[in-house]
């Protein structure tokens, strides 16, 4: 009886595994993300949009925002201006582009901000007492004046810079920040294995680190992207008030309050920066709705 030269003595080899996943699978499984959280790939497109807007903007067709050109004033929309031209000549296109960058800029850094200090604060008054009964009197007293005026107030201590908003932006905002983490960590204190941790004589900070704050992530990033978009609303407000960023800066609230003058002759020096931010905040509020909708276990849909 002859052999093969192929005859491996009685063994077959092991099929190879593949190295990824077949590519329908993950196209399955990113199609179903899409259709089971609409908002939130809707709303961080468009987010991540316009972060892409503000980072690439010098390459985006742009001149410098802040070159004066008398003489083309008040242009139309055309080839050459293509969202006009403002009082001074200057290309509102270009200012529009830019001013993303002080927009989104002072709405990360204020949600980033508040939601740290925040949450530190939050985390010690809702697991200490004494703490919480003088820490929250304080929040709630920062909480009983609106949010813009205590940051005009605070403008107003201040000289105009983009630094100076976002610290009063983000004094305005973390109370809320602190009150939402500190209502989670009073629920969160008697769970049994708190109780249990406490028990074993494991150190408060410990505690705090491993078993409370991991709880708290969730809600936060939810109330983060709500107090990012807020942060927008606040700045293109103080600036287009005059106490914000500089009016050599070129931002969405200072184009605004720029073009006011003529807006019923001109309102496209207004109409666009305002849709910028509508849609930017829009699209941060969706992105926030569908996190808490992710996040929030009796809110997650059935599949």
């Amino acid at each position: 009886m002859s052999t093969s030269v192929f005859d491996t003595g009685g063994y077959t080899a092991a099929p190879e595994l593949p190295d990824v996943l077949p590519e329908p699978k993950q196209r399955g499984r990113i199609m179903g993300f899409v259709y089971g959280h609409p908002t939130i790939v809707l709303g961080g497109s468009v987010v991540a949009l316009m972060v892409l807007i503000a980072i690439f903007a010098p390459f985006l067709f742009t001149v410098d925002p802040t070159a004066l050109a008398p003489a083309r004033r008040t242009r139309p929309p055309s080839e050459s201006y293509w969202f006009g031209s403002d009082m001074l000549g200057r290309d509102v296109y270009s200012r529009v582009l830019y001013g993303a960058r002080v927009s989104l800029t002072v709405g990360f850094s204020v949600a980033f901000l508040a939601a740290v200090i925040g949450t530190t604060i939050g985390l010690v008054a809702g697991f200490t007492r004494w703490v919480d009964t003088i820490v929250m009197r304080i929040m709630d007293g920062l909480m009983s004046i609106p949010a813009i005026l205590l940051a005009i107030a605070l403008m107003a201590l201040t000289r105009a810079s983009m630094k100076n908003v976002i610290i009063a932006i983000t004094v305005a905002e973390f109370p809320r920040v602190c009150r939402l983490v500190r209502g989670v960590v009073l629920s969160l204190r008697e769970q049994p294995y708190v109780e249990a941790a406490i028990a074993s004589g494991t150190r408060v900070p410990v505690i705090i680190w491993k078993h409370i704050l991991p709880n708290t992530l969730a809600p936060l990033m939810v109330q983060a992207t709500f107090i990012c978009a807020s942060a927008m609303i606040a700045e293109a407000t103080l600036s287009f008030l005059g106490a914000g960023t500089p009016p050599i800066i070129p931002s969405w609230g200072n184009i605004m309050a720029e073009g006011r003058a003529l807006w019923q002759v001109k309102p496209y020096i207004v109409f666009f920066p305002a849709a910028f931010l509508c849609v930017t905040v829009l699209a941060v509020n969706m992105l926030g709705d569908g996190l808490r909708d992710a996040l929030d276990p009796r809110l997650a849909k059935r599949l």
